[in-house]
């Protein structure tokens, strides 16, 4: 069993930048893909990243809200992934999950709250 746990997650002004984390546990983990999904309240699970076909994010893919402003990256020795937030909004405001496949499964993470003042 793969344990995932976020962190990063907080109280940021609009124009502002936050990192998620996504760490995995067990030390014969490979991480090959991480896509990370967003929650705001009273809303359906929203995509927000994937990090596509690549196992270095490459090919990374972003939904159209956050283009040009989110950006997936990776520490394999750390086993931990990353969502690069920045120029945030209020309308990024939600609980951020990832949801990474590795070599032992696919799993998703607890959740960080984000929230993102005007």
């Amino acid at each position: 069993q793969v344990q995932l746990v976020e962190s990063g997650g907080g109280l940021v002004q609009a124009g502002g930048s936050l990192r998620l984390s996504c760490a995995a546990s067990g030390g014969s983990t490979t991480i090959f893909g991480q896509v990370w999904y967003r929650q705001a309240p009273g809303k359906e699970r929203e995509f927000v990243a994937t990090s596509g076909g690549s196992t270095d994010d490459s090919t990374a893919d972003y939904n159209d809200p956050v283009k040009g402003r989110f950006t997936l990256s990776r520490d394999n020795t750390k086993k931990t992934v990353y969502l690069q937030m920045n120029s945030l909004k209020p309308d990024d405001t939600g609980v951020y999950y990832c949801y990474v496949q590795t070599n032992r499964g696919s799993y998703w993470g607890q959740g960080t709250q984000v929230t993102v003042s005007s």
